[in-house]
């Protein structure tokens, strides 16, 4: 039986990055995974695959719609839909690989299997059982699907099956106007696909800024994407070559049905800690199935910390690699900190959509008196060249103090440009810091300027 200081359950951008960081600090650490690969959901089936897929159509669509503007002429490219998957698990092997490799560096041992907790300390892998002064639950999230909808995986997918499908259908019903839905759907779209988005709410995208959705919105009709907004699926039926989706609009009740030669559900995910046996050891799970913890990440059973999608939270990777290095500096006696204030959001759909910080809505809600500076993409240089017009920066600050609040993204490269406001924000910076900074020209980045430029005097090039 080995001991350890830490045992990690699971190796998502979570529990890998927590395991490197306890080996940093000089623990003694193993990691469980049961997948044939580490990475977890992210590397394997999410973020890393789909932004594979997302690049190679979104190159697709510059040289069908833009190179010959450019004056580089000549037959559209087809689409060599089994390659663009090679390349696409090409992808998944290097980082998969990558992980590995960190993990062999840091001395990081690899328990292969699916664990469980039988006991306070004791980490059980297969028929073998470890012990480990501390454990980390970093277990992840699965698919949520809807009652009356079951997934095949083929016909009816999950975003699992989305990523490899036998061939490019041609025609496609998302359910649910989610991050996950929007990046699909717009990757098949792209493909030719006639794509419908069906949501329950009235709004694509709910915890956006309202302006942003609805320019997100508008943009992505224009590309060729569908919506049905105030819908309630009531079930999907799968047939041999099809499946049938059954709503019923809220407004009047109606019910309608829609066919598709696939239909994605993308409905969001939920905490995944099955078989771990959380609640025979007295681990204190939320109503929703999370993990409860405290500031610092412990269980209500001494010794267990969570992390990740397995607690509250907003589901991404970048928070769940944020608390993993938290959780190991809490283990190792230092003060391991998460500014959950400042967890930037990215939609990498064509344009990007990004966000930091509150929204307008949540500011008029709390009574925060507070300002905008916005700046349009068609006022940059760059933009306007790389046909990449469409879109603005948004930024609001604190009425009194000028103090950056939030900011809220949509444009090119716009995961990218939202970070220099995490920053400032960081550093409690004012709009008037991020407008005396010199951004070079020409740059997507001078529209974040313009927008801190608005909130004072007024912006230069508008």
């Amino acid at each position: 039986m080995a001991q350890y200081d830490v045992i990690v359950i699971g190796a998502g951008p979570g529990g890998y990055v927590a395991a490197i960081r306890c080996a940093q600090l000089g623990l003694k650490t193993a990691c469980v995974e049961g997948r044939e690969t580490l990475g977890g959901t992210c590397l394997n089936v999410g973020c890393i695959p789909s932004k594979a897929l997302l690049h190679a159509t979104h190159q697709l669509h510059e040289a069908e719609h833009n190179f010959a503007k450019m004056g580089l002429k000549g037959k559209s490219p087809s689409v060599d839909w089994p390659q663009m998957q090679a390349y696409k698990t090409d992808v998944i092997d290097g980082n998969t690989k990558g992980i590995e490799f960190l993990f062999k560096k840091n001395k990081i041992d690899w328990l292969k299997g699916w664990g469980s907790i039988p006991a306070a300390g004791k980490v059980k892998v297969g028929d073998e059982v470890h012990e480990a002064k501390n454990i980390i639950v970093a277990t992840g999230s699965e698919v949520a699907t809807l009652p009356g909808v079951e997934i095949d995986e083929e016909t009816v997918v999950s975003s699992t099956g989305a990523l490899s499908l036998k061939k490019i259908p041609k025609k496609m019903i998302v359910i649910g106007a989610g991050v996950i839905g929007l990046e699909m759907g717009s990757v098949y779209s792209r493909l030719g696909a006639e794509v419908t988005v069906i949501e329950y709410l009235d709004t694509i995208t709910p915890t956006m800024d309202g302006e942003v959705q609805k320019t997100f919105q508008r943009i992505l009709k224009k590309q060729g994407l569908n919506f049905v907004l105030g819908a309630a699926v009531q079930g999907v039926e799968a047939m041999k070559t099809k499946a049938k989706v059954t709503y019923k609009l809220k407004k009047d009740d109606s019910e309608h049905t829609a066919d598709a030669d696939v239909v994605l559900v993308a409905t969001g995910r939920k905490p995944y800690t099955d078989g771990l046996g959380l609640e025979a050891l007295g681990v204190e799970l939320t109503d929703r199935g999370f993990v409860k913890t405290d500031g610092h990440w412990k269980t209500s059973v001494d010794g267990i910390y969570a992390i990740g999608d397995a607690i509250e939270g907003p589901m991404l990777a970048h928070k769940a690699e944020d608390e993993g290095m938290a959780a190991a500096e809490v283990i190792a006696g230092k003060a391991g900190h998460v500014n959950y204030g400042v967890i930037p959001s990215v939609i990498y759909t064509s344009p990007e959509v990004s966000s930091v910080g509150k929204t307008e809505e949540e500011l008029k809600k709390e009574g925060v008196d507070y300002k905008v500076g916005k700046f349009s993409f068609m006022g940059n240089g760059r933009a306007k060249a790389n046909f990449a017009a469409d879109g603005f920066v948004k930024l609001l600050a604190d009425k009194k103090t000028d103090r950056i609040l939030g900011a809220h993204i949509i444009g090119p490269m716009a995961g990218d440009l939202i970070h220099e406001v995490c920053v400032a924000m960081e550093f409690g910076a004012s709009a008037e810091d991020l407008a005396l900074t010199c951004h070079a020209h020409p740059t997507y980045s001078e529209a974040v300027r313009e927008a801190a430029l608005a909130c004072g005097d007024g912006p230069i090039h508008s």
